[in-house]
């Protein structure tokens, strides 16, 4: 379960990452909650603390996927895909070991 908190609280920092959570991220990151089983006063605190969080990088190479692909797919989950999260999604490409390559691979779904 704190592989799945981790995973979350990463996706509440990429819903942060443009400044502003909108409604369409709030939902989605609710069905991601009820779907993980994170309860859902949990959620509103770290919704609460989402500019505060630090990103936390898995530690095995499947996750790290994993993670990167599900960012991604949150990341255009409002109908933007704007520089705050490519920006974000970038950085933690970087840091999961990817290479820009790989990640333009991963965000054009090849």
């Amino acid at each position: 379960m704190a592989t799945e908190i981790e995973h979350f609280r990463n996706l509440v920092s990429l819903s942060a990452a443009d400044g502003v959570i909108e409604e369409s991220e709030r939902v989605a990151l609710s069905k991601i909650a009820f779907d993980k089983g994170i309860p859902f006063d949990r959620m509103s605190v770290m919704l609460s603390k989402a500019t505060e969080y630090q990103y936390l990088i898995p530690q095995n190479m499947i996750d790290r996927e994993k993670q990167l692909i599900e960012m991604i797919q949150f990341a255009k989950v409002d109908g933007n895909f704007c520089k705050a999260e490519l920006d974000l999604i970038s950085t933690v490409a970087e840091k999961l070991g990817f290479s820009p390559e790989e990640l333009n691979q991963f965000i054009s779904g090849k």
